[in-house]
């Protein structure tokens, strides 16, 4: 292929032609002279058939942070490779450098390093690298066919994990777990607990929580001791459906709902409670359980990496459908989705009776205090307007939550800064209580 240097010649050459006695001679002379030194300069080209790619570097991350990957360029060919190299990544990826300008002797390899900021989660992959090699002069290049490109461009994936802001909260919210189990213990036996050891009595101690056959056996007063009751059932359902698309401080509210979750689940598992996640919306998108404390949090991070919206409508009957057949036990379901009439009213109220019979019900939705300011707006008469049409929607909104409260379900309705602490504070309530 010939570039724009060549033209530029066959310009800078037709300056001249006026002086020629024969112009048209001059013309074929400067077009036979200029492809003449394009042929000359294809053939010195290095060709980049003869290159061999491998690649190195990060395999994931988390939303906002960056990464690097190391494309190597090894010329196995007899001449040198002097041109262009573009690494060509899923726009999502947000690849920089578009492309390197390369100049590698015969034998030699040149690390190209690209830097990817991602802006979505999931799986971001290498699409292509095509290389063009340019003669000499610049005048000529060589590029492989888009099927040789494909063959030679090493595959690499790179997996976007989800930010999990939240988990800033977390010591917070294990001291307080720390600090129920302590009450508990020192209260005595009540409502969601379980045996836990014995110990000599004290005075203050309960008499009714002496252990009489203990006592008898070690010749000393004992008294139990209880602890809040342990694998206890929790199950994190995201609604992927259309309404969790929506974005609420241009974040996803999905997103927001995602970090409420593992803060939640991360919580329950050291609270020694089994954690399930499920993501549905029309079909089971990811459904996961948790492992042991060290794995549990990287396995679900991994497993929801990939949890993105779908433009359906959910189907609530397949939702209960699909809780009451995986959880046969007594359970703490969270759903993490919107309190829309539309949604909820029409799709979740009719088969809520069937979920609120066999588990404990929380509903967790994302507050988008945007309405709060348009509601608050009066200044003229657009924006009277526009503050009505917000009222009206935050009335929908109430009427949806005490719907849901006198069918005993829990609501969590907060800003997306408090969500995912709020949604783990009502989990303690539980706890502490002995509602789980």
């Amino acid at each position: 292929m010939i570039t724009w240097r060549a033209a530029v010649l066959l310009v800078l050459g037709a300056v001249s032609l006026p002086f020629w006695p024969q112009p048209w001679l001059g013309v074929a002379v400067l077009t036979g002279s200029v492809l003449l030194l394009s042929f000359v300069d294809l053939t010195l080209a290095g060709s980049p058939v003869d290159v061999t790619l491998t690649r190195e570097g990060d395999r994931q991350l988390r939303l906002g942070e960056e990464a690097t990957v190391t494309l190597l360029l090894t010329n196995t060919g007899v001449r040198s490779l002097r041109g262009v190299v573009r690494d060509a990544w899923v726009p999502s990826a947000g690849a920089t450098p578009y492309a390197h300008r390369v100049f590698v002797e015969a034998g030699d390899t040149l690390p190209l390093t690209t830097s990817l900021r991602p802006t979505r989660r999931g799986e971001r992959s290498a699409v292509r690298v095509t290389i063009r090699s340019s003669g000499p002069f610049g005048l000529a290049y060589r590029q492989p066919r888009r099927r040789r490109s494909d063959a030679i461009t090493p595959p690499w994936t790179v997996t976007v994990l989800p930010r999990f802001d939240s988990r800033k909260h977390l010591p917070e919210k294990l001291s307080r777990l720390r600090i129920i189990d302590g009450m508990v213990v020192t209260r005595g036996r009540g409502q969601g607990t379980e045996f836990d050891s014995l110990r000599e009595y004290v005075i203050g101690d309960d008499v009714r929580s002496i252990d009489w056959r203990g006592s008898a056996r070690r010749r000393d007063v004992v008294v139990k001791t209880w602890r809040p009751e342990r694998d206890r059932r929790v199950m994190c359902v995201l609604d992927t459906g259309r309404t969790s698309a929506a974005r609420v401080r241009d974040e996803p509210r999905l997103d927001a709902a995602l970090d409420a979750a593992l803060l939640l689940a991360t919580l329950a598992t050291y609270a020694d409670d089994r954690v399930d996640l499920l993501a549905i919306d029309t079909r089971v998108r990811v459904a996961h359980s948790s492992g042991s404390k060290r794995t549990a949090q990287t396995r679900m991070i991994q497993a929801l990496a990939g949890v993105s919206p779908a433009l359906v409508e959910t189907d609530w009957e397949r939702v209960v459908g699909e809780i009451l057949r995986r959880e046969r036990r007594r359970a703490l379901v969270v759903l993490f989705t919107a309190l829309e009439p539309g949604a909820l009213g029409e799709g979740l109220l009719p088969v809520l009776p069937l979920l609120v019979a066999r588990h404990r019900v929380v509903v967790a939705a994302v507050h988008d205090d945007a309405l709060d300011t348009l509601a608050a707006g009066r200044r003229d008469v657009s924006t009277v307007y526009t503050a009505a049409a917000a009222e009206r929607a935050l009335a929908e909104r109430r009427r949806v939550k005490a719907a849901l409260t006198r069918y005993g379900v829990e609501v969590v309705d907060a800003p997306i800064d408090t969500f995912a602490p709020a949604v783990a504070d009502a989990y303690l309530r539980l706890k502490a209580a002995g509602k789980l």
